[in-house]
């Protein structure tokens, strides 16, 4: 996850501008967005040193540790220690963070306002991500194997199981990839199998996570479904009123044969 934050933090220098064209969907602004990535970036960069301050097990209380005190949903796995499992959702992490330029091949994306809009989006992920895992401690489930040498169940990584980052990470770029070609596409017969694709990758990386003790089952399911979230929900506000979805718009609501002036929650498809 540090790297995929230094990456973070130099994507973010080189957004410079963003444009809100006449044939995009969405409506972006650089005093608006340009703070909240910032924010983003900057509030990430103190989760992950947070998140390395954390007090590690002393050998003693390593060696204490029990599959049974692990709850009964995530006990299956505990002790998990897949190296090659590892390794495999490490490469699936940093090359999915590529994705989103596979929409440049359309040629109505505007590459300033993705860009604006990956980044914002990653660095909202990364601050729920860093924040939470540096205020939650939890242990590992590889620390419960006996085969993992003491001097990794001693490290304050150890202790960064909640919640899953990688799927959470992975889980963003899915779905925001998704539902930026969704919003440009609203035509396309790969909708369907574009969703099915954002669905499955992140599911696939929680599932190495899983195998290789980094992460319980409760972790991935919470960092798949922030990752969904956030990956869907940060595209969505910046679609213009004109656009599908929700919007807000003063309105006069009649109440008791008056007219009262009002605000109107609308959903267009």
């Amino acid at each position: 996850m540090k790297k995929y934050l230094y990456t973070l933090v130099i994507s973010f220098f080189t957004c410079t501008q963003t444009f809100a064209q006449s044939e995009s969907p969405y409506k972006t602004s650089f005093k608006v967005d340009a703070p909240i990535t910032a924010a983003g970036v900057g509030l990430s960069g103190l989760g992950l040193y947070l998140m390395q301050q954390k007090e590690p097990f002393t050998p003693e209380e390593a060696r204490a540790l029990k599959k049974s005190d692990v709850n009964s949903f995530d006990r299956f796995a505990a002790g998990n220690h897949s190296e090659s499992a590892k390794k495999v959702s490490d490469v699936m992490l940093y090359s999915s963070l590529a994705a989103p330029a596979l929409l440049l091949f359309d040629p109505e994306v505007k590459t300033g306002q993705l860009l604006a809009l990956y980044v914002e989006t990653m660095s909202i992920t990364g601050t729920l991500f860093t924040m939470g895992s540096a205020a939650f401690p939890r242990a590992r489930p590889l620390t419960y194997s006996p085969d993992v040498e003491i001097r990794e169940k001693t490290r304050a990584n150890s202790q960064n199981s909640f919640f899953a980052g990688h799927t959470a990470a992975v889980s963003t770029v899915s779905f925001f990839t998704a539902k930026v070609f969704h919003d440009y596409n609203p035509d396309s017969p790969l909708r369907p199998f574009v969703w099915a694709g954002a669905a499955i990758v992140p599911a696939a990386v929680g599932y190495l996570r899983l195998e290789a003790g980094k992460h319980f089952l409760s972790d991935n399911l919470i960092g798949y479904g922030v990752g969904a979230a956030v990956g869907i929900l940060v595209p969505q506000l910046h679609k213009k009123a004109n656009t599908t979805g929700f919007s807000l718009s003063p309105s006069v609501i009649p109440v008791l044969g008056h007219n009262l002036d009002g605000v109107s929650l609308q959903y267009k498809f």
